[in-house]
């Protein structure tokens, strides 16, 4: 999902405590990051926020769920303007104050070929700066690449290309930082009508027509056609949204029992429809190709005044899901969920959409509430000794 590019504000240090990510000295003289493979947790999943940077403070939302998260999520264009390289400073900085890592969304909306070496290795430097001051940074690149709304959407070859270009870059000038795949769910792929979809008859068309029978249908792999590769990708993920039941979106609806689970692993068929053709992303991704598995965004469709179901039984329905105490227990390697913290204008439905879980004071204590132990939240970065 897309979260609009806002500037953001650097903030002090808020009193909290924390657990579980690594901190680092960022007052040391020597620049000690933590390696890719430090940023994946040996126990508990790291739990952290997409957050709307133009409407809050990272330390104010700290203050508000009384915990750091693990991870703050960030989106910016790609290649980088001076106004992005503004906005990721000033995320950086907050992040520095409150602990924790980035997941930084790059988003090449002027298209695929624009990811150039040379961009790609100005891109690493920035990051491996910005893990000298102790931030790690997990990179997203062109993320739900197998939809049909982004400008980089269903161009698997060229896409595949431009990940591995990046990667190589990240992986020599940046060791503190780790690259991240992350389709979106399979359920209605090819996602037909989108402004960025395959055109029919071109070499992308055939290139995701997986099952050769000579048009993309929902019977085609959604995920394998867009796979960078194991020595590119660190970590896999999957935008995984509870929107309702049925297209057109916009009701608001409960969630039935055992969705989240079903959907990552190729299992779901329910109110939603038979997905069970879509393949089990967590199995083949995570265990089989033995990555760490995120959920980089997630939540549950609240849209006031459209009646339904009322706001906290949808969005409680979702999490209780999602942060379900045998979740780890039923998927081992999933190490990270960060909740979409956004209220913003959702073009599938033709308003605005609330996907927050803290805005609200009753729905913000029911979600502080049922945030389950397993959860691994930002430690407080170190500072030295005054003299």
């Amino acid at each position: 999902m897309r979260a609009a590019p806002a500037l953001v504000a650097a903030v002090a240090v808020a009193a909290l405590t924390g657990c579980a990510v690594p901190a680092i000295d960022s007052s040391s003289a020597s620049c000690a990051t933590t390696t890719v493979a430090g940023l994946v947790p040996t126990n508990g999943v790291h739990v952290g926020v997409n957050l709307d940077w133009g409407q809050q403070l990272l330390a104010d939302y700290s203050v508000q769920l009384g915990r750091r998260p693990a991870v703050t999520v960030s989106f910016t264009d790609f290649p980088l303007a001076p106004d992005d390289e503004r906005n990721m400073d000033d995320a950086v900085d907050q992040i520095a104050a409150e602990g924790g890592m980035l997941l930084l969304t790059l988003e090449p909306r002027e298209g695929l070929a624009t990811v150039t070496d040379g961009v790609a290795a100005a891109l690493a430097s920035r990051l491996d700066g910005y893990n000298c001051r102790g931030v790690p940074v997990i990179v997203r690149f062109a993320h739900e690449m197998n939809g049909s709304w982004y400008p980089w959407g269903q161009q698997p070859d060229d896409y595949v290309a431009a990940f591995r270009r990046l990667a190589a870059a990240v992986h020599a000038g940046a060791p503190g930082s780790a690259m991240m795949w992350a389709p979106n769910y399979g359920g209605g792929y090819p996602f037909t009508g989108g402004r960025h979809g395959a055109v029919p008859g071109s070499i992308d068309a055939a290139a995701i027509d997986t099952d050769g029978d000579g048009v993309p249908t929902g019977a085609d792999d959604p995920y394998a056609p867009y796979w960078p590769g194991d020595d590119a990708v660190d970590w896999v993920g999957m935008s995984l949204y509870h929107w309702g039941d049925a297209h057109p979106w916009g009701e608001n609806e409960v969630p039935e029992p055992g969705k989240f689970v079903a959907q990552l692993t190729g299992e779901y068929g329910g109110l939603g429809g038979d997905d069970r053709a879509v393949p089990d992303f967590y199995g083949i991704y995570g265990e089989q190709h033995g990555k760490p598995v995120a959920i980089p965004e997630t939540a549950a469709l609240f849209a006031p005044g459209h009646g339904g179901a009322d706001e906290l039984t949808v969005k409680q329905a979702w999490w209780r899901q999602v942060f379900a105490a045998d979740v780890p227990g039923q998927l081992p390697r999933l190490a990270m969920i960060n909740w979409f913290e956004w209220d913003k204008e959702e073009p599938e439905i033709g308003g605005h959409i609330d996907w927050t879980a803290t805005s609200d004071p009753a729905i913000r204590a029911a979600y502080r509430s049922d945030l389950p132990e397993w959860a691994l939240w930002a430690t407080p970065p170190r500072t030295a000794p005054p003299a």
